[in-house]
């Protein structure tokens, strides 16, 4: 009989991406292979608690997840002593997630936004000495800010467009004076945005001073570093990337937002909002694409996945990188999980090769130690 790998797929989490994120998991329990993978949900409340949940997994997009692992009385972190927990893997063990005879074989962190893919809770499955999905502690933090990106894509020579970074101290003390900095470097229209954040929480298109004012108030409610952005008259485009020190790029897929730009809303509420895979774009400039969406992904020290965000200006047709994700939505509208099916990878095979990839991953890094 085939032995079985237990993988934790965690999900929730602190950070404003906590319903994309459930809605992640849902997706991934809904395509996981049962014959090949024994599955523990573990949920990360709003407050931080770890609550190991093991209902049914149409119950976590909705939410209600979570009165029934509270009803089962399951062990959750807070509730332990530091005693108890004993180790960074404790906190598995703290959860009911494994045990000395049953222990956890690979994490899937079904998670977004700030905590999640930001290079933290990396940190622990590496103190944990655990195998899991998805990129480093240096990629996934170089990943989530969005400032320190771009420095890196410019080192790299991948196009961008200008932009700014300010301090949430500076917008506090003098937005006026940033505004006129904002103007003097970019015109309007510019795109404002936290530097740390995702699915587009907290972004805000300025077409006047006003606007950016307002706009510079909004980022810096999510993070304490903000960008200004110069507007590109692009198509929005996305390509999807998968591996480790060889990765693959997908077909490059263009969306059509139902709001003015591709916010929050547009993502996950409009249903106007139209996925175009694969984009209706030159060969040549999918080819380009598709070769910076590898340059990023290896630039950033990436690993397993990441979704790499361009604009194509409508009237030049020159490219420039807008973003990268290093745990972008697996949602069933979600783009990474579209893009491989319509380059030949299924969504449950995608989650087969993205496990192996993170045992792959671990296996590296062990034979480095110990040579």
């Amino acid at each position: 009989m085939l032995n079985k790998k237990r993988v934790a797929v965690i999900f929730g989490g602190q950070s404003s991406e906590h319903e994309v994120s459930r809605a992640s998991a849902e997706s991934v329990m809904r395509n996981i292979n049962k014959d090949l993978y024994d599955v523990v949900m573990i949920g990360i409340t709003r407050d931080g608690r770890w609550l190991l949940y093991d209902g049914p997994f149409d119950k976590l997009g909705s939410g209600e997840w979570q009165v029934i692992a509270e009803s089962k009385g399951k062990f959750d972190v807070k509730e332990c002593e530091a005693g108890y927990i004993g180790s960074a893997r404790g906190i598995f063990s703290a959860v009911g997630a494994e045990n000395d005879s049953v222990g956890i074989d690979v994490v899937f962190p079904v998670l977004h936004g700030c905590n999640g893919e930001d290079g933290t809770i990396q940190g622990l499955f590496e103190l944990a000495d655990v195998p899991y999905v998805g990129s480093g502690v240096l990629g996934s933090a170089l990943g989530m800010d969005k400032a320190y990106a771009k420095i890196i894509f410019e080192k790299e020579c991948i196009p961008q467009g200008k932009y700014r970074v300010f301090s949430r101290k500076q917008i506090l003390q003098d937005t006026d004076l940033l505004a006129e900095q904002v103007e003097d470097a970019l015109t309007y229209p510019c795109f404002v945005k936290p530097s740390n954040a995702g699915s587009s929480v907290g972004v805000s298109k300025a077409h006047n001073r006003e606007e950016l004012i307002d706009a510079l108030k909004l980022a810096a409610k999510y993070d304490r570093r903000v960008l200004a952005e110069e507007f590109i008259n692009g198509r929005e485009v996305e390509c999807a990337v998968l591996g480790n020190d060889a990765p693959i790029a997908s077909t490059v897929g263009e969306i059509i937002p139902g709001d003015e730009f591709y916010d929050y809303n547009a993502k996950y509420a409009n249903k106007n909002s139209i996925i175009c895979i694969p984009a209706e774009l030159p060969d040549e400039t999918i080819s380009r694409i598709r070769e910076y969406a590898v340059r990023a992904f290896k630039a950033l020290d990436c690993a397993g996945l990441s979704r790499v965000d361009f604009f194509v200006h409508k009237e030049t047709g020159e490219i420039y990188i807008n973003e990268i994700n290093t745990l972008p939505g697996f949602t069933s509208i979600s783009m990474y999980p579209k893009l491989w099916g319509e380059s030949g990878i299924p969504y449950g095979e995608l989650i087969d090769r993205l496990i192996e990839l993170a045992m792959e991953r671990h296996e590296n890094s062990k034979k480095a130690v110990d040579n």
